[in-house]
């Protein structure tokens, strides 16, 4: 089965919460929205679950117009954010109402819910009701829910975002394997770089209602077509600086320069270095001091915020190291990662 956006736009009002976008989702593996928090991201999947209709274009599903089907006649799993669970009913039947309402028969209800409360650790709970859970269970029921059914098309909007971190990661790692033989289309939206790419499959970029760029993953990660794309794809933010092409070189006033790559034209343009490409000097590119304002140790990593000329850069490296507020500390651009924008953001390339 294909999902195509041609063209599909929505306003409300006076404002646009999605701008017109044509987008062919991949019909194996996981499709991925990734994007900020009101980048238009839910939005989008409320336009392919039938729940909204776009103002313009339309929506086709296996090459048939859907787009005023109501979404009560598709065979379409939503999951949110926040759960949603039938409070009057027990785990069992919450994950079981859709099989009952598709006429399973009883043994296949049963197999179906076994499997799904396994994967998410429900076995315990399938005789307790929604107010007897902690949140994190609750959403594993909603999640579980959608699972069980056979969808067609499985839309999750956030579904691991109140969930504990070892149970994320376990999830993670199970989502795509679940889907890898169902036949449907998935899309998962998320606010995370990382996750994205943990997911595999494409990716869909979306920065304030646009599809900035669509295609495999790591792909989209390694090469994004404009600066949009790279900070939507880069956590921590990407550092990015004004800096100039001139004599063979790439200037950052006079903080820094380094040779240019081939065909980079002469004059004005931005430089972006992910953090983990700014490190502690070990004589892996060139050198710059800069005053360390924040230094903080996340597990094995180590970030550090330190200004250069006027501007804030952050860098990212393994190991952990402590540097004073205020020290001047010596770090290294790995230049050969850095990657050059025109004035408006559009990707430049080396010859």
């Amino acid at each position: 089965m294909t999902l195509e956006l041609q063209g599909v736009s929505l306003r409300v009002g006076a404002d646009t919460h999605i701008h017109p976008t044509t987008l062919r989702l991949a019909e194996r593996g996981f499709n991925t929205l990734l994007g900020e928090t009101r980048a238009g991201k839910t939005s989008l999947l409320r336009l392919m679950a039938g729940l909204v209709r776009p103002s313009d274009g339309e929506v086709r599903f296996g090459g048939r117009d859907v787009t005023r089907v109501p979404v009560r006649r598709r065979r379409v799993s939503m999951v949110y954010q926040q759960f949603i669970n039938y409070p009057n009913l027990t785990v069992y039947e919450n994950i079981a109402s859709p099989l009952r309402v598709a006429r399973l028969a009883t043994d296949e209800v049963r197999r179906r819910v076994g499997a799904v409360a396994e994967l998410l650790r429900l076995e315990g709970l399938l005789d307790r009701r929604p107010a007897e859970l902690s949140g994190g269970q609750q959403q594993r029921t909603a999640l579980a829910r959608a699972l069980a059914k056979d969808s067609e098309l499985v839309l999750l909007d956030e579904p691991l975002a109140n969930l504990d971190y070892k149970l994320r990661e376990s999830l993670r790692d199970e989502l795509p394997r679940l889907f890898a033989d169902r036949g449907c289309v998935v899309v998962y939206a998320t606010t995370e770089p990382a996750e994205a790419l943990l997911l595999g499959g494409h990716v869909a970029t979306l920065y304030e209602g646009r599809v900035t760029q669509f295609g495999p993953a790591a792909a989209v990660y390694r090469a994004p077509a404009d600066l949009r794309t790279a900070q939507v794809c880069s956590d921590p933010p990407i550092n990015v600086a004004p800096a100039e092409k001139r004599a063979g070189r790439i200037a950052l006033g006079d903080a820094v320069s380094w040779p240019a790559p081939p065909g980079l034209p002469d004059g004005p343009l931005s430089v972006g270095l992910r953090p983990h490409h700014v490190r502690p000097h070990r004589g892996d590119g060139p050198p710059v001091r800069g005053r360390v304002l924040i230094s903080e140790i996340s597990g094995s990593e180590s970030v550090v915020h330190f200004d250069l000329g006027g501007r804030t850069w952050v860098s990212l490296s393994h190991g952990v190291r402590s540097h004073d507020v205020g020290a001047e500390v010596e770090f290294a651009f790995d230049v050969a990662h850095a990657m050059y924008f025109t004035a408006d953001g559009a990707r430049l390339t080396a010859a």
